[in-house]
């Protein structure tokens, strides 16, 4: 992609655009289970804190994290040998800025309706379903949250939640819209636009939101605030 993107050559290989989609959705498959993951250690800690050093042990950590990859790893090769097992002729231009799902299925000589039911079933299974997850995580989290009495203590344990929230929100919210919305509301202009938010915002966005729930980094920012509005 950065090739592409400071160079003119817009061109790739068969074999290198196999090796871009594999890439992504091994990326992206285990980042949707790694973000559950996080949520159920979210909840451990804020819901049965004093369980929550035989909960969340080292092997369960190494378990959840293990599984997050594996269904990676086998989602993402299924995936790619779904898809470049098609019959592909013409000219092979793909309208979008990496070897995506939807747009190389719009290149295959074949009727894919079947293909892209599976790609929605896919979809709906490892986007949804961790989702979901999650969505039930925070529920019980916030009923616990709601139930102290303290509204410090409320803040407090709420701020450890605050960053993965706000990566859960950018991850998420453009990966339903392009995989899950249906064909009639689906544009070329719209999935680059939504498919630059996951694949470049939120990696570089990650960073910088977790990084600021550190107190060192808090501070230095507010140094820097500080000294450029004094100057």
């Amino acid at each position: 992609m950065l090739v592409n993107f400071f160079t003119k050559r817009k061109g790739i290989s068969f074999l290198g655009c196999a090796t871009q989609m594999y890439a992504f959705s091994l990326l992206g498959i285990t980042e949707c289970c790694l973000l559950a993951a996080m949520a159920y250690d979210r909840y451990v800690a804020i819901c049965h804190p004093l369980r929550y050093i035989t909960v969340m042990s080292w092997n369960m950590c190494f378990l959840l994290s293990a599984v997050s990859w594996l269904i990676g790893v086998l989602l993402a090769l299924g995936q790619t040998t779904f898809i470049f097992t098609l019959p592909y002729c013409g000219l092979n231009r793909i309208n979008h800025f990496f070897c995506d799902l939807l747009p190389l299925l719009k290149l295959a000589c074949v009727d894919t309706f079947k293909n892209e039911i599976a790609i929605y079933m896919i979809a709906v299974l490892f986007i949804m379903v961790p989702f979901l997850l999650i969505v039930t995580s925070y529920v019980q989290i916030l009923h616990t949250i709601f139930k102290m009495p303290s509204a410090g203590g409320k803040r407090k344990t709420f701020s450890t939640c605050s960053s993965h929230l706000v990566v859960v929100t950018l991850f998420y919210g453009s990966a339903i819209v392009t995989y899950l919305r249906p064909e009639a509301f689906y544009s070329s202009s719209s999935n680059k636009l939504l498919s630059l938010s996951y694949t470049l915002m939120s990696p570089m966005m990650n960073p910088l939101i977790y990084s600021l729930r550190n107190t060192e980094v808090k501070q230095a920012l507010k140094k820097l605030i500080a000294k450029n509005i004094n100057t």
